[in-house]
């Protein structure tokens, strides 16, 4: 299921696949691990993991989105 916004993708799938500018190809295959409290893995619950935040910004470095 391909999904938009970061944060859904992270706390909602076990791997995430990072994607170039066309013409698309692989650049990252990150497998998602979080420690989520009280082991219950919910979306909103994953958020809450303390690896989330690496995970937010590793994926936003792959993608080269960059403010001009």
């Amino acid at each position: 299921m391909p999904f938009v916004h970061i944060a859904e993708a992270i706390s909602m799938a076990d791997r995430v696949v990072v994607l170039s500018n066309r013409p698309a190809v692989v650049k990252d295959i990150i497998d998602i691990k979080l420690t989520c409290p009280n082991g219950v893995r919910t979306p909103m619950k994953c958020r809450e993991a303390p690896e989330f935040r690496h995970y937010f910004n590793k994926i936003w470095k792959e993608l080269d989105v960059h403010v001009k």
